[in-house]
């Protein structure tokens, strides 16, 4: 049995063979560690991209099915985005970088976590008019018709594959910062903001059904949205709902004409006062569902949605840090949640520095015995 059939039938309540060890990647500075540890080899340090040749390598050497961020879509983010340059060095080494969306970004030396945001361009109707409404409209350039044309014939065979759906507020938010989506929504332009999420979703639809319209078939579709921390919704609920819940509908109406009835969104943080949004308008399947301090998501969302609620990850990646018992400890929870069928167990998120090369080919052997 494939990895694909394993991954599907569990997805679709159906028994495999056994259960596939998933990932879901690695922060570069971990690869590198362990390269200089000399568990690896440097140049697949290096060379890792999710999917790619050395992601496979990697798999090899760990002991791991495959990595579950196999997705291909449209170039459907700001077109052209904007020029990446440095604004100003500052004294102590930092320096402050204008980004692709527009964001003004303050990069500290040696911190490799996210940068923090000092300001953004999106502030008015005429900026947006001027500098964003023109980089988010859809045109042919957008969709690689020939490699979606024969996407089925040269795609892997042995993962899902999943079509990228885009985002409806997660890339907003990265235009606006968070501070700037706060001012935008509740203090200066409400029609503005709506506009702008309108427009963008739009377009990322364009581009769904220009590809869905190749013929090409896929295993599942994907959102990522990255809309929470560790409190929950970066974004008022009632506000989510009102702004993005018929962009969910309308892409996931789209996925189910063309067969598509597995479709995942990746959010970080706390996401259960948005679940209700994206479960009603179809998307069904939590990923990668952090663990974070607040402890298991998945097993309350299941008893509140049913069993047409999926899920993908779940299992607490800081116990791959410590040692076997805590391993042992998350396998044991791993086996209570895939019992609820409709599950399988994923890191969840990409493993980080410190994290302890045996202990996660321990798990990655160990999770394959888990009774289904």
């Amino acid at each position: 049995m494939t990895n694909r059939e394993r991954a599907m039938r569990i997805l679709h309540y159906e028994k495999p063979d056994r259960m596939p060890a998933v990932h879901f990647g690695y922060w570069p500075e971990l690869l590198v560690e362990w390269a200089e540890a000399g568990k690896i080899p440097m140049e697949l340090a290096k060379g890792w991209h999710d999917g790619n040749a050395v992601d496979q390598e990697l798999d090899r050497l760990i002991g791991w099915d495959f990595n579950w961020s196999h997705c291909v879509g449209a170039r459907n983010g700001l077109m052209p985005g904007f020029e990446r340059k440095v604004l100003e060095e500052l004294p102590d080494g930092s320096r402050r970088i204008q980004n692709s969306y527009g964001i003004i970004e303050r990069l500290k030396p040696g911190v490799t976590s996210i940068p923090s945001e000092d300001d953004y361009l999106l502030k008015n109707r005429e900026i947006f008019e001027t500098l964003y409404r023109p980089k988010m409209q859809f045109t042919p350039e957008r969709v690689n018709l020939d490699y979606f044309r024969r996407f089925n014939e040269t795609r892997p065979q042995d993962v899902p594959i999943g079509l990228h759906l885009g985002s409806v507020l997660g890339d907003v938010r990265n235009m606006t910062s968070v501070l700037g989506m706060s001012y935008l929504l509740y203090d200066e332009d409400e029609t503005l903001f709506s506009d702008l999420v309108d427009t963008y979703a739009e377009m990322q639809y364009q581009c769904a059904k220009a590809i869905l319209e190749t013929g090409a078939k896929f295993d599942f579709a994907h959102f990522w949205e990255d809309i929470c921390f560790k409190n929950g919704p970066l974004v008022s609920p009632d506000v989510f709902d009102e702004l993005c819940a018929k962009h969910y509908k309308k892409r996931c109406d789209l996925c189910h004409q063309y067969g598509i009835d597995v479709i995942s969104l990746d959010c970080d943080g706390v996401t259960e006062k948005l679940l209700p949004t994206w479960f009603e308008n179809g998307v069904n399947t939590m990923f990668p569902i952090e663990v974070g301090v607040w402890g298991d998501q998945f097993a309350p969302a299941r008893e509140k949605f049913g069993r047409g609620m999926l899920g993908v990850g779940g299992m607490d990646k800081t116990a791959l840090r410590r040692d076997r018992a805590a391993v042992d400890e998350e396998l044991a929870r791993m086996q209570r949640l895939s019992s609820l069928g409709g599950f399988i167990p994923c890191p969840d998120h990409r493993l980080m520095p410190g994290t302890k090369f045996e202990l996660v080919q321990y798990y990655a052997e160990e999770i394959k015995k888990i009774k289904l």
